[in-house]
This record gives C-alpha cells, sequence and structure tokens, in this order.
C-alpha cells in the first residue's frame, strides 16, 4: 500500500498506460481521479477500479476543465497528492510534411496539457508544502525518431518543462519527474499500425519490437509500475530526472 490514503489525478486514463496506472494506483491504497475526453473509456476504467476512484470528462487541452478538474478533485478529498500528466496524441510525419494544424494539435495536448493541468494543481501542492507530478516524455525527447517532427518536439518540450519545474518547485517539497517509455503496445499503438500498416501488421510489430534490445514490446503495466515508484516515497530522493522505461531502446542497438 505505497500510495496508501493518497489522491492522485491521472490524465488519459480512459485506456492504455492511463488504464494500467489508474488500476496499479488504486491497488496501492490511491483515491484516484480517472480524467480522459473519451467518456467511454474513462466511465469504464473507474468502475472497473472501483473503490474511491471517480471519472472525471476534461480535456487537458481546455484551460477551464482543467481549473474545474482541480477544483473538483481538491473538493472531494481535501488535497492533492499525485499530478500523472499521461495524455498525449502524435502524428506522423517529418517536418516538411507536418501541417500547421497537426502540428499545433500535438504541441497543444502534449505540452500545453502539462503546462495547463500542472498550473492548476500547483498552487494546492504549494499550500501543503508537498506534492509529486509525474510528466509523460519519450523516448522521443532524447534521441532523434524518424517520422515524428511533432511529437519529438513537444515531448522534448515536457523533458525541457519538466527539470524547469523542479527547480521552482523543490522548495515547497514537490517533486517533478518524467517518465520516458519506449515503444509500448497500447490502444494507441494499435491503432497507429491499422492504420498505416493494415496490409501486414504482424510484420510491423516485429519491425518495432527490433528497436529495443529486449526484443519485445513494453505493456502499459511495465510503465505503470514505473510511474508507481516516482509517485511512492520511495523515490523520495528523486527530483528532476527521467526514468527510462524503453526496453533498451536508448541504449544501444545489436548488430547481427
Amino acid at each position: 500500500m505505497r500510495l496508501q490514503g493518497k489522491t492522485a489525478i491521472i490524465t488519459g486514463a480512459g485506456s492504455g498506460i492511463g488504464e494500467a496506472s489508474a488500476k496499479i494506483f488504486t491497488a496501492e491504497g490511491a483515491h484516484v481521479a480517472v480524467v480522459d475526453r473519451d467518456v467511454e473509456g474513462g466511465t469504464r476504467v473507474a468502475q472497473e477500479v472501483g473503490g474511491p476512484a471517480f471519472f472525471l470528462c476534461a480535456d487537458v487541452a481546455s484551460p477551464g476543465d482543467m481549473e474545474a478538474m482541480a477544483r473538483t478533485v481538491a473538493e472531494r478529498f481535501g488535497r492533492i497528492d499525485i499530478l500523472f500528466n499521461n495524455a498525449g496524441v502524435s502524428c506522423v510525419g517529418a517536418l516538411h510534411e507536418t501541417s500547421e494544424q497537426e502540428w499545433d494539435r500535438v504541441m497543444t495536448v502534449n505540452a500545453k496539457g502539462v503546462f495547463l493541468a500542472s498550473r492548476c494543481v500547483v498552487p494546492m501542492m504549494i499550500a501543503q508544502r508537498s506534492g509529486n507530478i509525474i510528466n509523460m516524455a519519450s523516448g522521443a525527447s532524447i534521441m532523434g525518431l524518424a517520422q515524428r517532427a511533432a511529437y519529438s518536439a513537444s515531448k522534448g518540450a515536457v523533458y525541457a518543462l519538466t527539470r524547469a519545474m523542479q527547480a521552482d518547485y523543490c522548495r515547497y517539497g514537490i517533486r517533478v519527474n518524467a517518465l520516458v517509455p519506449g515503444t509500448i503496445y497500447t490502444p494507441f499503438v494499435e491503432g497507429y499500425l491499422r492504420r498505416h500498416y493494415a496490409d501486414n501488421i504482424e510484420k510491423a510489430a516485429e519491425d518495432l519490437k527490433k528497436r529495443q534490445l529486449s526484443g519485445t514490446l513494453g505493456t502499459p503495466e511495465d510503465v505503470g509500475y514505473a510511474a508507481l515508484y516516482l509517485a511512492s516515497d520511495e523515490a523520495k530522493f528523486v527530483y528532476g530526472s527521467a526514468l527510462v522505461v524503453d526496453g533498451g531502446f536508448s541504449a544501444g542497438k545489436i548488430f547481427d
């Protein structure tokens, strides 16, 4: 029960890593606010999690939604201990192939979404003199990844913002860290494969596996348990870090 009695907000919790994290956090004793734009997915996760978990329909790109989210959770539980900024989107394409609309959408959700959610939660954490923020970065934020110009830029911004936030808020007892996952087999990745490799999904999945030294794709639980570590008191000396969970994607490459 490493999160016993703590209140956690998880954005993008209606599927994938957010869903897995909501279930793990609740099993470890946390009161979890399942936040997502997807009413069906978010409601399902909150029901499956059970206990004190509840669903909040909110868009991380909406200042009003984020203000309402922070206010609702604070009124319900009296405090906010953990914010997991997990919600995100992607698009495929090199810089010259990316439209302005695509660029703005990815930057707004991935980077501005972290800004908006954190801005609404941080004041309560400052008043408490404690708090824990986990931002979802990506392997694309620390190394080049072809055909992901907008996504890489947005996650690079999240990685840099994490360190800036930590420098600002350490004096208030707030820890801010980032997760850096590799390729995780989520509904998002499955949808990507179906859209772009419909003629041979199995081969495309095998090609993705070859990116990792592990030779496998990660699971949402792999990242969820890493988030649990950062959210727990076991990580009390971890400040402004980027925890890499990528099966060796960024560590090196095997040549046969």
